[in-house]
């Protein structure tokens, strides 16, 4: 008897059950069909535009995002590019890396990125638009263009630059108004966020935002204790609220401080429950399916944790087995659900899998 489609496509995955995942060439080619296939997609689509106005009402998700509207919203559309670039760079003899390429080379078009830069500013309400979530992915986005020596690199890296510009006058004029910080499980998680912001930049030597940051971060973090993790997750988290925080404070504290926060902040009940793979009753639920997206986040956040930690330090190896299993327990279900995940987890797969 035939294998079905669905096998064919999971084998590769199901053997992590035994191994531990690696990005291999292969994982990376059917990973990296999954933005191929919807960067270029526009419908279904969430805008999250709101119309201010009757003449907004025709407005397209592309006349409006002429670089983002695919991947059902725009966040995920740009963290599919980021996801591209990076398979690109880091594996540049892929089979479809002329394709990927030729994705790259229309999204990143000036007269298209200056219209995504002028969307913050063009209409009523949107300098709040994807504000943290979807600025952090721009300034990744940006960070993977910054040092590479693709041809056509420092081309789409000019490009991007009105927007990435944009995103950090808004976020430079937000951070010293925000008092407090979000923790939620989803998109507006400020210690998400601000951990990219600080990744950015330390990549550009941007000193200043990134005191700016750091600071921020200290004011709201460095005082929490027993954080309660034992109530996580929420039902459509994709992000462990108190490991997206000790992931952002790993890399603003010296490794003895760290330890003696970590100390503070874990306790043994909300240290177990975090280390409990996500049950995910329907992928084919655009809700549910975040619990899928869950397991990829923790086990990045567990790998930067444990990378911080010294030798010795119980959680090292701990966090890092654990990690293993959230990646072994993601990545065959990625390939089970619908459009609810193919949009946006290929990006969470590939940012968990790296180190």
């Amino acid at each position: 008897m035939k294998k079905s489609l669905l096998a064919v496509i999971c084998s590769p995955f199901l053997m992590y059950a035994q191994e531990v995942p690696k990005l291999t060439d292969e994982i990376a080619m059917k990973l990296s069909e999954k933005p191929l296939h919807c960067i270029n997609q526009e419908y279904p689509n969430k805008t999250a535009h709101i119309i201010n106005n009757e003449k907004e009402v025709p407005l397209s998700p592309k006349d409006l995002h002429p670089s983002f509207y695919g991947c059902f919203d725009w966040h995920s559309s740009v963290h599919g590019h980021w996801m591209l670039v990076r398979l690109l760079k880091i594996k540049p003899e892929l089979s479809n890396a002329n394709k990927i390429e030729e994705i790259l080379d229309h999204s990143f078009q000036k007269e298209n990125l200056q219209s995504e830069a002028d969307y913050f500013t063009k209409y009523q309400l949107t300098i709040t638009f994807e504000r943290t979530y979807g600025w952090a992915w721009v300034l990744k986005l940006d960070e993977e263009l910054t040092h590479w020596d693709h041809p056509k690199a420092k081309i789409w890296h000019q490009n991007l630059k009105p927007l990435t510009d944009q995103i950090l006058k808004s976020w430079r004029a937000y951070l010293p108004k925000q008092t407090y910080p979000n923790r939620t499980g989803v998109h507006p998680n400020t210690a998400f966020a601000m951990a990219f912001a600080i990744d950015w930049a330390r990549a550009n030597n941007d000193k200043e935002f990134e005191n700016l940051l750091i600071e921020k971060a200290k004011y709201f973090y460095l005082n929490d204790k027993k954080t309660p993790a034992y109530l996580e997750p929420d039902g459509s988290d994709f992000f462990s609220p108190s490991l997206e925080i000790a992931d952002l404070m790993r890399r603003i504290l010296s490794q003895k401080e760290l330890i003696s926060w970590l100390n503070k902040f874990y306790e043994k009940r909300s240290l177990e429950n975090v280390e409990k793979i996500p049950v995910v009753s329907d992928l084919s639920d655009y809700q549910t399916v975040h619990l899928v997206g869950l397991s990829f986040s923790k086990a990045w956040c567990m790998k930067g944790i444990a990378k911080a930690l010294p030798d010795n330090h119980p959680l090292k190896k701990d966090f890092r087995k654990t990690a293993d299993k959230f990646l072994s327990n993601g990545l065959p279900l990625l390939f089970q659900g619908n459009y609810g995940g193919d949009h946006w987890l290929a990006s969470f797969a590939v940012y968990a899998l790296e180190d």
